[in-house]
């Protein structure tokens, strides 16, 4: 989950490494730090807090040098303080290295390294690596790395330098890394965000694979043999990541989402062969998108279906039949658990298909089939458009198994008025957004949604919120409603409705306020509603997909008047790729 970058480099690389840990922010922002080869010193500057803050503090753009390393971390083990902040470095500081991962058996590593006498300045992990490699290194960094990784237990991607080198060593096993190709200079990072600036040029290193970068690009085996890898080129650009005048990057990617739905429609499912059973596998809101699928595929296509979490899927031996079909989900197309449920499946001989929102990820590489959804770099690390991808991704999927194409009529018009409403909204997150507790309710299909909304107060407002289906108040949740404790109620004219009705009167009769997400024209709900969003009237199968952009515009607002870093939310990082 923390982001690394390594470049070597004709042009001094702090700059190249500061923008760099800058970009790949969303994974991770606890800590940072730098380190580069000057005159055969290894420079390092390292410190708690966020990128800029760090930088301002320590000055990283004055350190000078064409070979360096870089990291900006997601805690896992150790506090997030200046001392476990990455780079670390040998005790000669002659070896320094960068790591994202968990080290399963570091204890007994680190035990080992203290009877031969290692002094430790960290309480992380990550340690262990540089003094492994350190102990190792007889004059080859590659041999060195080639010797300590069979210790390593766990899941990690890692760069190491020497102070005498003007080379970078990275491996990958369970976390991302990659390899950018410019002119003159290269690069090994998490994400492709990092370098793409400087090239698009990327190879996509796989598990158990070694990279070693200086003035040419050299790939091989966890035993050292020569692979041969294809160079890719990716189809985006640095401006799609960048904030272009709004505040916030979730602000802005809500407001693409126009853009994403036209998109989205254009991608094509197709399914040769028609699955007897459907299981869906993903985490935190993709899961929501998951959760929504399951009600569609059986509603539409009349398939069985069943959503699971992607940290629960393996671990509960699910029954996998030949014949069925495994649909992961990711934005990022690494996450661990997801990843891991992937290779259950296949383990079984199950026919898997990814839906992916980033190309070349270890997911689509992996399945046996992928999808990509269109909504572009996603910076923020709640989730929108993406998951607006996601949702939509799953009519797709409803339809194609039947054997037809999912269609919106109207979309632009439909999305142009869901995001009109931004202005509505704010002016009701100045009403509600200092209430500790929320309860969102909805029925069926609009139950994911209700999930979703309440997942994006907690994640960016920091505001206890539940989602419930509408008909289990009456079965405990109940004895929460009070007047302090609004309820966000989605209610739309569908088939369910005059019964989600009943259960907000029973909230109303209770003194709870509630906040109804409704459709336009519909006068009946303001004689129990205490505020009202409207969304335009459509087919009832279709209300998940406009529900979307309102919740996440209200959880938006709520966060920003609280003042909190919408973008960066604490304890959170975008790609979860450990356990």
């Amino acid at each position: 989950m923390c982001g690394i970058i390594g470049c070597v480099s004709h042009r001094d690389v702090s700059n190249i490494l500061l923008e760099g840990i800058k970009k790949l922010e969303y994974r991770g922002y606890d800590s940072c730090g730098i380190s580069v080869v000057n005159d055969s010193k290894i420079i390092t500057k390292k410190g708690a807090g966020r990128v800029d803050d760090v930088d301002k503090l320590l000055n990283f753009e004055e350190m000078k040098g064409h070979t360096g390393i870089a990291h900006t971390r997601w805690a896992t083990m150790g506090r997030p303080i200046d001392k476990n902040a990455h780079p670390f470095y040998s005790e000669a500081q002659n070896f320094s290295i960068v790591h994202n991962g968990i080290i399963e058996n570091y204890l007994e590593l680190k035990e080992g390294l203290i009877q031969g006498g290692v002094e430790f300045s960290s309480d992380t992990d990550s340690e262990v690596i540089v003094h492994l490699i350190a102990e190792a290194f007889n004059g080859d960094l590659l041999e060195a790395m080639l010797k300590v990784i069979p210790k390593l237990r766990g899941a990690y991607a890692l760069c190491v330098l020497h102070n005498q080198s003007k080379e970078i060593i990275g491996a990958r096993n369970g976390s991302p890394l990659l390899v950018g190709i410019g002119v003159n200079e290269n690069f090994l990072a998490s994400d492709v965000s990092a370098f793409v600036s400087s090239t698009k040029k990327v190879i996509y290193l796989n598990d158990f694979e070694i990279a070693k970068i200086s003035d040419k690009v050299e790939v091989f085996d966890f035993s050292g043999n020569l692979v041969e890898k294809k160079i890719e080129v990716v189809d985006w650009d640095i401006t799609q990541a960048q904030k272009q005048g709004y505040k916030h990057f979730m602000i802005k990617e809500i407001m693409e989402q126009k853009k994403v739905v036209e998109e989205q429609l254009k991608v094509k499912f197709d399914f040769a062969v028609i699955p007897k059973q459907v299981h869906i596998v993903a985490c935190g809101g993709a899961g929501f998108a998951g959760v929504l699928g399951e009600y569609l595929i059986e509603e539409i296509s009349k398939i069985p279906c069943r959503f699971y979490h992607g940290s629960e899927f393996r671990y509960r031996n699910p029954l996998l039949r030949e014949g069925d079909l495994v649909i992961a989900i990711s934005q990022s197309g690494e996450t661990a658990d997801t990843l891991a449920a992937v290779r259950k499946a296949k383990e079984k001989g199950v026919k898997t298909l990814s839906i992916i929102n980033v190309m070349g990820s270890t997911i689509a590489r992996e399945s046996d089939e992928v999808v990509y959804t269109r909504a572009g770099p996603e910076i923020s690390v709640a989730s929108t458009k993406a998951f607006l991808a996601q949702v939509i991704s799953m009519y797709q999927v409803a339809f194609a198994l039947k054997g037809e194409e999912f269609r919106l009529d109207d979309f632009q018009d439909i999305i142009d008025k869901l995001l009109s409403l931004n202005n509505k909204i704010r002016e009701l997150a100045e009403k509600y957004y200092l209430a500790q507790n929320f309860i969102y309710i909805a029925r069926n299909r609009n139950y994911a949604i209700a999930l979703e909304g309440a997942l994006k107060l907690k994640e960016i407002a920091y505001i206890h919120a539940e989602a419930y289906h509408a008909g289990e108040l009456k079965h405990g949740p109940l004895a929460l409603v009070c007047e302090e404790m609004p309820t966000f109620a989605i209610c739309p004219r569908d088939e369910f409705y005059d019964k989600t009705f009943s259960n907000i009167e029973e909230v109303k009769a209770r003194g709870g306020k509630v906040i109804v997400l409704a459709t336009s024209g519909d006068e009946k709900i303001k004689h129990i509603a205490d505020d009202v969003i409207y969304i335009p009237k459509v087919d009832c199968l279709f209300y998940p997909l406009l529900e979307t952009i309102p919740v996440h515009l209200f959880a938006y607002h709520i966060a920003n008047l609280k003042e909190i870093d919408v973008d960066f939310p604490r304890n959170l990082a975008k790609s979860c790729t450990v356990e």
